[in-house]
């Protein structure tokens, strides 16, 4: 595409992930505060992959905000359509590791400055210049926030830019569930590169077979180019004009946490889409970006937090010929 600003532009939450931390010597639970948001982690991650990114969403001003502004600024991300509110807090999330490996959600935000963006402050010109345009559900669970969503995507559809959605289920967030399944499957609708887990599938089609639900998905939304599923430790899947390609995953120890590893994989998926494109895509360029997501993703694992912890090209393609050795 000629004329275009940046790789990907994202619009959401970009909050404080409060990451469990073991305890104190006096036995309290210690609580690390973690840079982080979904879209952004994204950014972030493309940034490692030398890509052009900016950032649309608002914090509060406040000691959080500030160190989040802080953080995306040294992660290279843009950061002009950023909005510092005074008026309304950072949103803050709890995050508790459980023993089976899920995690824990608890979320600050009643209300959180990410919630509160509106249609009259979105950057109309830079979203009809993104190449790719990004989004998830949590900047849809409120009436207003929905609204420049939604207006966000129209302007960058009329930009002929990708559209690039991960449905990101977090039940707490949402008045009931049938509500986030509207708008899960609005934001299916108007995508063209969806990047969905296996626990989401299951919620939109019932079904527990990936390749079942990922079919009736792709029936139901003939406007998908590609749809990926991450199921994490039982790997990856994707699907394009009726090439599917599966990797497992890299199953190597060491994982701390698992917060932005989804992130760190569609990121990696729409790197790949910049270098090489969407069309004729075949099961080996499918295995091959499902390669690279779910290294960059194990990676990211070793770590705690996102943002700060996406891993380098020269690691991921280090970790890559190492597997290719054993």
């Amino acid at each position: 595409m000629e004329d275009r600003q940046f790789d990907v532009l994202a619009l959401g939450e970009l909050l404080i992930d409060f990451t469990d931390s073991g305890r104190s010597a006096q036995g309290n639970p210690m609580f690390e505060a973690n840079p982080g948001g979904a879209p952004c982690n994204v950014l972030a991650m493309l940034r490692k992959l030398g890509r052009t990114c900016a950032f649309i969403g608002k914090v509060g001003e406040d000691i959080f905000g500030r160190q989040l502004l802080e953080t995306v600024r040294e992660s290279g991300i843009d950061t002009e359509s950023l909005i510092v509110a005074p008026e309304v807090r950072t949103t803050l999330a709890i995050v508790k590791n459980q023993p089976n490996g899920d995690r824990d959600f608890s979320f600050y935000r009643h209300p959180g400055a990410d919630m509160m963006l509106r249609t009259e402050e979105l950057p109309v010109e830079r979203l009809r210049r993104a190449r790719i345009f990004h989004f998830g559900t949590l900047s849809m669970t409120h009436p207003g926030v929905r609204e420049a969503t939604r207006q966000a995507v129209s302007l960058a559809a009329s930009g002929r830019a990708l559209i690039s959605f991960d449905p990101n289920l977090r039940p707490p967030l949402w008045d009931s569930l049938e509500e986030a399944r509207r708008q899960m499957e609005w934001g299916l609708a108007a995508s063209d590169i969806v990047k969905i887990s296996d626990n989401e599938v299951e919620f939109l089609t019932g079904e527990t077979d990936y390749g079942r639900g990922a079919a009736l998905l792709l029936e139901r939304y003939p406007n998908l180019r590609l749809l990926t599923v991450t199921a994490g430790a039982n790997g990856s899947y994707a699907y394009a004009g009726g090439a599917e390609a599966f990797v497992p995953s890299f199953l190597l120890g060491g994982t701390i946490e698992t917060t932005g590893a989804g992130d760190t994989f569609c990121a990696c998926v729409l790197g790949y889409l910049l270098e090489h494109g969407l069309a004729g895509l075949d099961q080996t360029g499918l295995t091959e970006m499902l390669r690279f997501a779910n290294a960059a993703a194990y990676l990211v694992t070793t770590k705690k937090g996102a943002i700060r912890s996406m891993p380098e090209r020269a690691q991921v393609e280090g970790l890559l010929r190492e597997a290719e050795l054993n």
